[in-house]
């Protein structure tokens, strides 16, 4: 997984709490949850996914408690 760190992805972080990474497209969601509960030690509450152009993305929104910020900062997008 890959996060990225265009303008909107950043935006996500602090208005949505949302976290945006390129995923290979054999990865279901269920898979990409687990992998960032484990990774990051956070609980997701949601997984949508956007494949567009043959790149697959997941947009990963973080329960309340888990600032998607503080995930971004050890990752060093922030």
């Amino acid at each position: 997984m890959k996060p990225l760190t265009t303008e909107k992805a950043i935006m996500l972080i602090e208005r949505e709490n949302i976290l945006t990474f390129e995923v290979p497209r054999e990865k279901t969601r269920d898979i990409i949850k687990k992998e960032v509960e484990e990774i990051f030690e956070v609980k997701v509450s949601n997984v949508k996914v956007l494949v567009k152009n043959g790149k697959k993305y997941a947009y990963i929104k973080l329960k309340k408690e888990f600032p998607a910020i503080d995930v971004a900062t050890k990752l060093g997008l922030i």
